[in-house]
């Protein structure tokens, strides 16, 4: 399994959110952050939401995912049990592009992010202050 760089990992990002006029926080392992209603530095609240709901625990909520395949071919986005923490697997991470396979790689990238939060981009689509 490939590891995503991270130019690769915003680039992802920037095409899955454009248009949506949402602000988003990036961590390392390519969980994403997005902020429905951001207040204050966005960093600490994608972290703060992100260590909340990253870590998996297998007998609860957290262990649960969905998969969903993205259009244009690029991989794979897998859910969990917050709506706005998602993580990207892209194509060449995994040999088995099962959903179950796919769904287990996401779910222990959110963990990793979940336990150990290394922000690597913030895209903030606040308006400017007057």
């Amino acid at each position: 399994m490939a590891a995503v760089d991270t130019e690769t990992l915003i680039g992802a990002w920037r095409r899955l959110l454009s248009g949506s006029g949402k602000s988003w926080v990036l961590f390392e392992h390519g969980t994403c952050v997005v902020l429905e209603e951001p207040v204050g530095p966005l960093a600490d609240r994608g972290t703060e939401i992100l260590r909340e709901f990253g870590p998996v625990s297998v007998s609860g909520p957290a262990g649960d995912f969905r998969v969903l395949e993205l259009k244009n071919g690029e991989g794979w986005l897998v859910t969990g049990h917050h709506p706005d923490v998602v993580t990207y697997v892209a194509l060449d991470e995994c040999e088995d592009p099962s959903h179950l396979a796919v769904g287990i790689h996401g779910r222990s990238k959110r963990d990793r992010d979940g336990r150990e939060p290394h922000v690597v981009h913030v895209e903030d689509a606040r308006p400017p202050a007057p």
